[in-house]
């Protein structure tokens, strides 16, 4: 009797390339440089935020304080470490995954590139150079002992750091919370041994639940992994705390004399930060294409369901819709920032900046992300009315840092406007909202693609609805 052959597990968070005609060739060589470009401007930023906020003593005390932290969703590391030390942490983060795509010859791809971002959005606000490696290692050794590819696992391995808080968790707080002095931490035994048994666990048990996650949503909800993480986040805080009676206790807050003297300061750093990050890109795009934006169009008119774009245009028109579309989260959270009161450019405010564009390379455009952010900007204008008629007070706004965060992992949800038009990606986006908030309290906060979780219970939710109704998928140019 012959034994059904395994589904390859990228097939599950990946796009299927077999049906996607390749009219173009994928240049992975410039992908890979793309990936270590990142690296190397994470780096530069570090040293000259360090220059003009700090000097090498307060760079090296920054770091050490992050990586030695617990580290629950939302912390600022701008906050507890400076801005220097959280972009070296960036950096550090972005070159260990460079090196293991080099050293397991893995192909670079859009999946590859859109993990290697995920990870580098987080380490401004969770992830750090310690927490990162138990579940990361822990995808990779299972899955060796699963006789699985470690170019397969690769992907895999970067997007299970999102549970990386656990292990911080585990190291420095689990074991001692009354004891725990966050100026001077200390890690326990029992902690180290808990929070390698909790990398294998993730190893052999995340990967195991991208498959069917994945097929919940049908792939309307880019950010796959975040379904399946939070998933496996809210049993694991259920057992490590709720089930035990733990307390949960709140993030760490240090205070940085300069964040704190200087308040939204650090806008205009991050603002030419990414200014020329996506500059760059553009004209790296540019110049790869023949000097010329020849072809993109059909790129910027792209659905967003099951598309990579290196395979189907090439790498160069790909790296011209980073760069288009990078500016377009850019101008939308300065504009939101501007006018509404909430939080600065802290942060997770510049992490998820960066979490935004990951999938800019397999399916977001500007012209398919647009309608999510106006469904955000509904739930938020009619809770708003809402307040004002039962004369409460009003909790919130588009630049609360949750709805940023949220908006960030909600653009996942852009095939909804290229499949059905674009009343429903204002419907998707207006649910993501209405949950990107809610869904922390389900993980604790353990799990830093909470945006990605609450996106993928949306889409959850509105498939069987247009499903029952049998509203027809049709193309973009027809949304109305």
């Amino acid at each position: 009797m012959k034994s059904k052959m395994r589904e390859p597990l990228s097939d599950s968070i990946g796009q299927d390339t077999a049906a996607i005609p390749s009219l173009a060739p994928l240049d992975a060589r410039q992908l890979r440089l793309y990936g270590f470009f990142w690296t190397g401007m994470l780096f530069l930023a570090a040293l000259l935020a360090t220059a003009l906020y700090g000097d090498f003593l307060t760079l090296r005390s920054g770091f050490l304080r992050i990586i030695l932290s617990p580290a629950k969703l939302l912390t600022d590391y701008f906050e507890l470490g400076g801005i220097g030390a959280t972009f070296l942490n960036a950096a550090l983060c972005g070159l260990a995954c460079n090196l293991s795509i080099v050293l397991t010859k893995t192909k670079p791809s859009a999946l590859v590139l859109a993990a290697y971002f995920l990870v580098i959005s987080h380490c401004f606000f969770g992830l750090n150079f310690l927490n990162m490696w138990p579940p990361f290692l822990g995808v990779l050794f299972c899955g060796l002992a699963r006789k699985i590819s470690k170019r397969e696992l690769l992907p895999l391995a970067m997007f299970s750091t999102s549970l990386g808080p656990f292990v911080s968790e585990f190291l420095f707080r689990y074991f001692q919370r009354d004891a725990f002095d966050p100026l001077h931490p200390s890690v326990t035994l029992p902690g180290v041994i808990l929070s390698i048994a909790f990398g294998v666990l993730v190893g052999f048990l995340v990967p195991a639940l991208l498959p069917g996650t994945a097929k919940l949503h049908r792939g309307f909800s880019l950010y796959k992994a975040g379904l399946a993480v939070g998933i496996f986040g809210m049993f694991a805080f259920a057992l490590f705390y709720k089930t035990l009676g733990i307390e949960n206790t709140g993030p760490i807050s240090y205070g940085n004399a300069h964040y704190e003297s200087f308040g939204r300061s650090y806008a205009a750093f991050v603002n030419g930060f990414f200014i020329v990050a996506f500059l760059l890109t553009l004209l790296w795009g540019f110049l790869a294409n023949k000097h010329s934006f020849r072809g993109y169009k059909a790129l910027f008119d792209c659905d967003g369901w099951q598309d990579d774009f290196p395979l189907k245009f090439g790498t160069p028109k790909t790296l011209l819709n980073i760069g288009i579309y990078g500016f377009f989260i850019l101008a939308y959270f300065n504009l939101v920032i501007l006018l509404t009161d909430g939080a600065g450019f802290t942060g997770p405010t510049t992490g998820v900046i960066i979490a935004a564009i990951t999938f800019g390379a397999s399916g977001q455009t500007p012209k398919n992300v647009w309608p999510i952010a106006v469904g955000y900007m509904l739930l938020i204008g009619g809770a708003s009315g809402a307040c004002l008629l039962m004369k409460l007070p009003i909790p919130s706004s588009l630049s609360t840092q949750g709805y940023l965060s949220g908006l960030a992992f909600a653009t996942g949800l852009c095939p909804f406007t290229g499949r059905y038009g674009r009343r429903y990606g204002v419907v998707a986006g207006f649910l993501s909202a209405l949950l990107c908030t809610s869904t922390i309290a389900m993980h604790g906060g353990f799990v830093l693609y909470n945006g990605g979780f609450a996106a993928g219970l949306s889409a959850v939710l509105l498939i069987p609805i247009l499903d029952h109704y049998k509203v027809p998928e049709k193309e973009f140019k027809e949304g109305k």
